[in-house]
């Protein structure tokens, strides 16, 4: 039976350095709502018979997005590696809007809050097709599993 969907997410917490307590909800959030409901299909694995659900570790080393997809039991499958050059400038500009959102949230007015709020979305939604875009050919996902492993890439990036 197919079944190709994260059962597990893990975050290498040696890489994240800090996070205030805006950015562990965003974590929170984003891994809860990713095993509620995800589409993530590894090519390799999946054709080499392993049919999911899978289990997926997150890590940044020497400026690279590590993949580290395992079976449900956890036994090691494939491990895909993704230069981030290409997701540098959406990284910053999402912390920054993020920044904003949160300063905002706490004194500015219900349409100024929305208009930021609209902004951040827009940004995520343009670093999520990229994102699909560089696992093309490597992970099936939809927009919405790609949105929250840009979170968590995000919240890898972080450096207080």
């Amino acid at each position: 039976m197919s079944d190709p969907r994260l059962s597990h997410i893990e975050l290498d917490d040696a890489t994240i350095l800090w996070r205030n307590a805006d950015i562990e909800q965003e974590r929170r959030i984003a891994v809860f709502d990713l095993i509620e409901d995800n589409v993530f299909k590894p090519l390799r694995s999946f054709n080499g018979g392993h049919k999911g659900p899978y289990r997926l570790r997150l890590s940044v080393r020497d400026g690279r997005l590590s993949l580290e997809i395992a079976s449900e039991e956890g036994a090691p499958l494939e491990t895909l590696v993704l230069g981030l050059g290409r997701f540098r400038r959406p990284i910053r500009e999402y912390f920054a809007i993020c920044e904003s959102y949160y300063q905002a949230i706490r004194k500015a007015t219900a349409q100024e809050i929305e208009t930021i709020d609209m902004a951040r979305r827009a940004i995520h939604n343009e670093a999520s097709e990229l994102l699909i875009e560089r696992l093309k050919g490597k992970v099936e996902t939809d927009h919405a599993t790609a949105r929250r492993l840009f979170t968590l890439i995000c919240v890898l990036h972080i450096r207080g």
